[in-house]
């Protein structure tokens, strides 16, 4: 089996998979797309790093076509950069929701091992694995 068929998008690193999630995650905070895009200062904030890291990633991003960028500097997703931190986002909640709910693990961690585990979960297992919690009656929250 290729590598390819474990992952959502093989080129991608970690990194540039967490700034799609991250803009996803503002978009949703502000009732979905944000008008003009999102300010590099804003995913620099959620992210804890500096402004020039974001400016790196966003170029790595934008060159693989996964953002747009304003001359004012603001960022957008595109529909396949959407598709892919929507992706990331969704296995995070649901990992998440598996740490905390069954298997008691305290809120904050379970998001803090959400994020390192997200990476390395195909959609295959993933859906596999979200069939089996809703089976169970757990639900995914944002």
């Amino acid at each position: 089996m290729e590598h390819d068929e474990f992952t959502a998008e093989p080129h991608l690193t970690t990194a540039n998979e967490d700034y799609l999630e991250c803009i996803v995650r503002i978009e949703g905070e502000n009732g979905g797309e944000v008008e003009g895009g999102i300010r590099s200062v804003d995913i620099a904030q959620r992210l804890e790093v500096s402004k020039t890291s974001v400016n790196k990633a966003i170029t790595a991003l934008k060159a693989q076509g996964m953002v747009e960028q304003s001359h004012y500097g603001r960022v957008r997703l595109t529909s396949q950069g959407r598709e892919i931190g929507s992706a990331v986002w969704r296995r995070h909640r649901m990992l998440r929701a598996f740490l905390a709910g069954e298997l008691g693990v305290d809120f904050e961690r379970a998001d803090a091992e959400a994020c390192l585990m997200e990476h390395a979960l195909s959609e295959d297992t993933m859906n596999r694995w979200l069939a089996y919690l809703e089976s169970s009656g757990i639900t995914i929250e944002g």
